[in-house]
């Protein structure tokens, strides 16, 4: 996969992401995270990958840069990054809409489990091409 591809969804924030603060909560800028890693990953893999597979995260690092408040239209912004034997990581931006400022950004790993048995399990080239930027 070229690393310069990336994968965007729209998000608008709700009245329910806001907390005490008056701003996006931090907790829903994971949410947004994982809701874009789950969208690119449907988005990309084959059908009968998709029954195969599931992923589950081994780390997040989550840096804030600014704050989002309620109405406002926001990007999840996604990429690939360097994968290992059974590590994936995939980083993510967070930009408000209208002007592209970083709100968030994110690096995150993943490990793919069998969907049966919900152990770790090797994935086969088509999906290692796809989701890896860098194969070691």
């Amino acid at each position: 996969m070229n690393t310069n591809q990336t994968y965007e969804i729209a998000i608008r924030v709700l009245p329910s992401d806001i907390d005490e603060m008056g701003h996006v909560n931090n907790i829903i800028y994971l949410h947004w995270v994982q809701e874009a890693a789950i969208a690119h990953w449907q988005a990309l893999a084959p059908e009968k990958h998709q029954k195969n597979i599931l992923w589950v995260v081994l780390r997040h690092e989550i840096d804030y840069k600014s704050p989002a408040l309620e109405g406002e239209e926001i990007i999840a912004r996604t990429w690939i990054g360097q994968a290992k034997r059974l590590s994936f990581e995939r980083n993510t931006e967070i930009l408000r809409k209208n002007d592209r400022k970083l709100l968030a950004r994110a690096r995150t790993v993943w490990c793919p489990v069998n969907a049966e048995t919900g152990k770790p399990q090797r994935v086969d080239q088509e999906i290692r091409e796809l989701f890896s930027a860098v194969d070691s």
